[in-house]
C-alpha cells in the first residue's frame, strides 16, 4: 500500500503492487526534471521579455525577435556550461 491510499476494509492487500525503489526514484527524477524545466523556461521567459520587449503589443518587431532568440540561446548555453561543470566536479 502506498502512503496515499487508504487501507482496504478487510485489512489485506487490495491487489496493488508496491512500486520498487528504482521505479519510485525514476518517478521522482522525472518530476524534478519537469519542475526544473518549467522553472528554467519561466526564468528565461521573464528575463528575456524584460530585456527585449520595449513596447508590448500584438506582435514582435524584428529587433525584439532577434533579441529574444539571442537571449534564449545564451541562457541555454550558460545552463549547459554550468551543468557540465557541476556534473564533471562530481566525478
Amino acid at each position: 500500500m502506498d502512503p496515499f491510499s487508504s487501507p482496504s476494509p478487510s485489512g489485506g492487500s487490495s491487489g496493488q503492487t508496491i512500486p520498487s525503489a528504482d521505479v519510485l526514484m525514476d518517478q521522482v527524477k522525472t518530476q524534478l526534471a519537469q519542475a526544473y524545466a518549467e522553472e528554467f523556461f519561466e526564468t528565461v521567459r521573464s528575463k528575456c521579455f524584460t530585456k527585449c520587449i520595449t513596447k508590448p503589443g500584438t506582435s514582435l518587431s524584428g529587433s525584439e525577435s532577434s533579441c529574444i532568440t539571442r537571449c534564449v540561446e545564451r541562457y541555454i548555453e550558460a545552463t549547459g556550461i554550468i551543468s557540465r561543470a557541476l556534473f564533471s566536479a562530481h566525478r
